[in-house]
């Protein structure tokens, strides 16, 4: 009697321990299929941005020092940043880049958010037609789309007879107007997405509730299209402060009339390469590289820490 009850007590415990890892949750086995399918995008990402990207940090260290190149540290960017004729002129850069951008966010953004939503609307006729008119000039080519738009600004043969593209005041805002027409049809089909992913039970329970239908674009669809909003704004941001293309097909590497529509871009390039009598530095170059990275990264983590933590998305 006295064995079997001795034996009894291990007997449960043992039992009990069995069923407690019987009942453990599995761990999960590392998904390692991914990585076949994520490692030929890695590779190619970090060949062709990551490891430039890296590369120009590290020529911006260095610098000519009696016909050798050395490390310099941070000079490059001293002088960048210091020197009277090149501050001058990355400054005005910068500003001009900023202002660049500025036109596309207040008149590209809300003209493609408009032509979303008036598209959206479902007695409007044509719409397909009419939406793949306005997305055609963003398939076009820049340099057609430069001497096109030259053409019809010429003071000779177009329809203006004001030189916009050759006055200081007004060739960089005619620029970015020409850009603006080119690729408004990016967020207006972004816009477009999200605004007929709409479920319509909400419109016609406002419709219902009396609601006007400027008080439902307001009220119901404008706030489920502020995430989209942000990342457009990121989006267009960050293009434009790449921008190139454009001003160099119209106005060449000089960026005029006396420098009026140099941005980053141009200036990068005329740094890099040279132009003219101007001797190219890639040091320096690439100095101008690093500065348009920074400058970039900055709007960014302005956009990510002051905007896209505050606004509050909805799942449509």
């Amino acid at each position: 009697m006295s064995q079997d009850t001795g034996l009894e007590p291990h007997e449960s415990d043992g039992s009990a321990a069995a069923a407690r890892r019987d009942h453990r949750p599995a761990r999960r086995r590392f998904p390692t299929h991914l990585i076949v399918f994520l490692l030929p995008a890695v590779a190619v990402y970090t060949m062709f941005m990551v490891y430039p990207l890296l590369d120009s940090m590290r020529l911006s260290m260095f610098g000519d020092v009696d016909g050798v190149r050395a490390f310099v540290g941070l000079d490059n960017f001293v002088r960048l940043l210091t020197d009277d004729l090149l501050s001058a002129l990355f400054w005005n850069a910068v500003v001009q880049n900023l202002l660049f951008f500025a036109v596309h966010f207040f008149v590209q953004n809300p003209i493609g958010l408009l032509l979303a939503t008036l598209l959206a609307s479902p007695t409007l006729r044509g719409r397909a037609t009419y939406r793949t008119m306005i997305f055609i000039p963003t398939t076009l080519s820049v340099v057609i789309v430069g001497f096109i738009w030259q053409l019809i600004l010429s003071p000779l043969w177009g329809i203006v007879e004001t030189p916009l593209l050759g006055r200081s005041s007004t060739a960089l805002v005619t620029l970015a107007m020409m850009s603006v027409w080119q690729y408004v049809g990016i967020p207006m089909i972004l816009f477009y997405a999200v605004i007929i992913s709409i479920p319509e039970d909400l419109i016609e329970a406002a419709r219902v509730d009396g609601a006007s239908g400027w008080n439902i674009f307001w009220r119901i669809k404008f706030p489920l299209l502020l995430p989209t909003v942000g990342m457009v704004s990121v989006v267009t941001y960050v293009a434009n402060m790449n921008a190139f293309d454009l001003i160099y097909t119209v106005k060449g590497a000089l960026a005029g009339p006396d420098f009026s529509t140099d941005i980053m871009g141009t200036l990068f390039f005329r740094t890099f390469f040279g132009f003219q009598l101007q001797r190219g530095s890639s040091t320096m170059g690439a100095t101008v590289a690093t500065m348009m990275f920074l400058v970039i990264l900055a709007g960014i983590l302005l956009y990510f820490f002051g905007w896209h933590r505050r606004v509050q998305t909805y799942e449509l």
